[in-house]
């Protein structure tokens, strides 16, 4: 079975898609993607000059656009959007530089009608960056 791009899925655009490759996909219950972080960002100019590092709030939307495959890949939720409803014990263990590429990993725990969480990992050559649990919102999308 083939994957699908990111874009097939996620209402998510440049320059805020970030995740470049859908690796794996189980409508529902979990997804694993992959992003590599653009090593010319224009957000490492300011986040640091001379020590450029991959803000932290950018690594957990990757891990909630990973998440987001998941649940917007059911038919149900096609054409819709998910929402953060909450950030939970995140924790971040190394950090991710220029060039980097994040393997991306959520697997759904909770789902009550359109709000669920999700348990995520993301690790660079098989480091964890990251881990985090995502709780979220489906919502209707574009009218």
């Amino acid at each position: 079975m083939s994957v699908p791009a990111p874009t097939d899925i996620l209402p998510h655009r440049p320059p805020f898609l970030l995740v470049d490759e859908v690796v794996q996909l189980e409508p529902g219950e979990s997804a694993r993607a992959r992003w590599t972080v653009p090593a010319d960002a224009p957000f490492f100019a300011g986040h640091f000059p001379g020590h450029p590092v991959t803000p932290g709030v950018l690594i957990v939307e990757s891990l909630a656009q990973t998440g987001a495959l998941a649940v917007l890949s059911e038919e149900a939720n096609r054409g819709k959007i998910a929402l953060f409803a909450g950030i939970e014990k995140a924790r971040f263990k190394r950090q991710v530089l220029p060039g980097d590429t994040l393997e991306l990993e959520m697997v759904l725990t909770r789902r009550r009608g359109p709000i669920g969480e999700g348990e995520g990992v993301a690790t660079v050559d098989g480091e964890v960056a990251c881990q985090a649990v995502l709780r979220f919102a489906v919502v209707e999308g574009e009218s």
